[in-house]
């Protein structure tokens, strides 16, 4: 059925989740919440996933839509810039907060930095990034997460658990190279 190149499985992808979680509660202020924010669509898979195996944590959530793709033909492609749509945190819920973004793929980097910078002027008293994947090869900005469950070497195009090619395999049930 897939013609698709298996990177990851599920299993394999939930094991590495276990352990981010369980670096992200110990690296956070006890008795402080943690503000979890999901740059969505990609990382929505991922962010349930995490969310859940960061214990002894009070977490709150909250959703920014963000990108820096757009759809040309049947691919997706870096604008060069970034589009930030929404953000459901308010000023005061992000002002002093300890803020944990959660991104599905840190590639160029450029959205991710957009985002962080945006909850950085907010007034975020720290801001880290999780990611599901880290792809280091293909940076165009300075910018690393704190938190990365995976990492792929060079610049493979990666689909599945969120990850998608103009909306398309985000369902996939573990992560594969198109």
């Amino acid at each position: 059925m897939n013609r698709h190149k298996k990177l990851y499985t599920r299993r394999e992808i939930n094991a590495r989740i276990r352990e981010t979680g369980k670096r992200i509660a110990a690296d956070s202020e006890k008795g402080k919440p943690l503000l979890a924010v999901c740059v969505i669509k990609g990382a929505v898979i991922f962010f349930a996933d995490l969310v859940r195996s960061i214990k002894g944590r009070d977490v709150r959530f909250a959703f920014v839509s963000a990108s820096s793709y757009k759809t040309s033909g049947d691919r997706m492609v870096s604008s060069g810039g970034v589009d930030m749509k929404y953000c459901s945190a308010t000023d005061d819920e992000i002002n002093g907060a300890d803020v944990l973004l959660v991104e599905d793929i840190v590639d160029t980097g450029r959205t991710i930095a957009a985002v962080k910078q945006y909850f950085v002027e907010k007034g975020a008293k720290r801001v880290r990034i999780a990611a599901l994947l880290d792809k280091p090869d293909c940076r165009k900005v300075e910018i690393d997460p704190d938190y990365s469950a995976l990492t792929v070497k060079g610049n493979p195009y990666i689909i599945g658990y969120g990850l998608d090619n103009a909306q398309k395999y985000r369902n996939l049930d573990g992560i594969f190279e198109q």
